[in-house]
């Protein structure tokens, strides 16, 4: 039977999410397959690339009896590797999405594992399962998200210039953090802690107020002109803006803006606060549904559990972002590999000079997304040739490889999410 085989993915159109063909989402369904609608009005927010049950990708190969991704990995396990099968439980480790995102999504943060099964056992209606939920974002176009705590002297700075983030910290836990030396390290993280929690559990009706002086103050400076980035002002009018008389609005003050560029990657481990502000990206996850919320959301709050989990530990911005390697093998490969056994992510650049290029095996089911190019795929293991285009998605079993027949003038950019044990 097929073992490499084109998949037809699911889309999420969560509010967030860029509207219509201004969506990465949307461009690359449009182009992988001519009959999709693209509704113009409608956000096409994520594409899930996996076998997430509630959103199993599609086998697009009518010899294959299995209609879903997940149903054929349940029927060949051995399609994910002696070490992954072994390793997951037969279940394949990771979900691979595209996401545009055209306004902020909620300040969160992933639990480890041990919490996880804390969280799942007293709370499963919000905790849905006991794993950990490491995630990578790469960008595809020019990306911002706020990650992790920001450098002390950042936040100290921002304490004295915002009198309303002073008002709602209180004047004893914000000269606790004036005070914290950088010879504490541990000392610096318990007044950041303090600070934060008090932010985020401070009285609805006291924030509300407070934001709506500092928006006032911001608008009006802006109005006259003045520099207002002492105050982080674009930001805090743009998320205002989405989510007025929001908490999370405040959390600009704490956590880094960390700006991707294309190719660009930002990892998120357990406990790193963070949310995604604007821009098209790829992300890989641990298969997971665990998210702790506490701002910019409708969704389930649970800020007592964010503000106990969070690492406070402070760094730069620039140290968020995540390097990848280029391959010592295949000068075409850059690798981004994770702190994490779940899930690692190979971009692609194919030159235009190369008119056939080998994606080459390895020890672990792969999914490959075209975001750039056309080639005419073979392989040993597929039933015929599959046409790629820009958005074709293929799974591709353990050891197997695929020969590209380039036809594109400029080249080819692909992305491949599999897990490196």
């Amino acid at each position: 039977p097929p073992a490499v085989f084109p998949l037809s993915c699911a889309v999420q159109n969560y509010s967030w999410g860029k509207v219509g063909l201004a969506s990465e989402v949307a461009k690359l369904l449009a182009s992988s397959d001519p009959l999709v609608q693209i509704q113009p009005d409608q956000p096409y927010a994520e594409l899930w690339m996996g076998a997430h049950p509630r959103g199993d990708a599609v086998i697009r190969d009518n010899r294959i009896p299995q209609k879903t991704l997940g149903r054929w990995i349940a029927d060949n396990p051995a399609c994910l590797g002696v070490k992954v099968k072994d390793a997951f439980q037969g279940r394949l480790p990771f979900l691979f999405k595209v996401l545009s995102v055209n306004t902020a999504l909620s300040i969160q943060a992933h639990p480890n594992k041990e919490l996880a099964e804390k969280l799942h056992a007293q709370l499963p209606e919000h905790y849905p399962d006991a794993n950990h939920k490491p995630e990578m974002a790469i960008a595809l176009t020019p990306f911002e998200g706020l990650c992790g705590f920001r450098p002390v002297e950042e936040i100290v700075s921002f304490l004295q210039n915002v009198p309303e983030l002073r008002a709602l910290i209180g004047e004893v836990a914000a000269e606790q953090l004036e005070r914290s030396g950088s010879d504490d390290p541990r000392g610096v993280s318990a007044a950041l802690r303090v600070c934060f929690t008090r932010l985020m559990k401070s009285e609805k009706k006291f924030f509300v107020d407070q934001l709506n002086m500092l928006v006032k103050r911001i608008s009006q400076e802006a109005a006259e002109g003045k520099d207002t980035s002492g105050s982080n002002g674009d930001l805090l009018l743009r998320l205002h803006s989405q989510y007025p008389g929001d908490i999370g609005c405040f959390t600009i003050y704490f956590l880094n803006l960390v700006r991707l560029e294309p190719g660009d990657a930002m990892f998120l481990g357990a406990n790193e606060p963070h949310a995604y502000l604007h821009g098209d990206c790829v992300e890989c996850m641990a298969c997971s549904d665990n998210t702790v919320r506490a701002g910019l959301t409708p969704k389930f709050i649970d800020v007592l559990t964010l503000c106990e989990m969070l690492n406070y530990t402070p760094a730069p911005s620039s140290s968020k972002i995540f390097p990848a390697t280029q391959s010592q093998l295949d000068p075409s490969v850059y690798l981004y590999d994770p702190p994490v056994p779940d899930f690692a992510i190979m971009r692609i650049e194919v030159p235009p000079s190369i008119k056939l290029y080998l994606v080459s095996a390895v020890d672990s089911a792969s999914i490959l997304l075209v975001i750039q190019g056309t080639a005419v795929g073979t392989s040993t293991a597929a039933a015929s040739e599959m046409t790629l285009r820009r958005g074709s998605v293929l799974f591709i079993s353990a050891n197997e490889s695929i020969s590209l027949h380039l036809s594109s003038p400029d080249g080819m950019l692909l992305f491949r999410a599999c897990c490196l044990l």
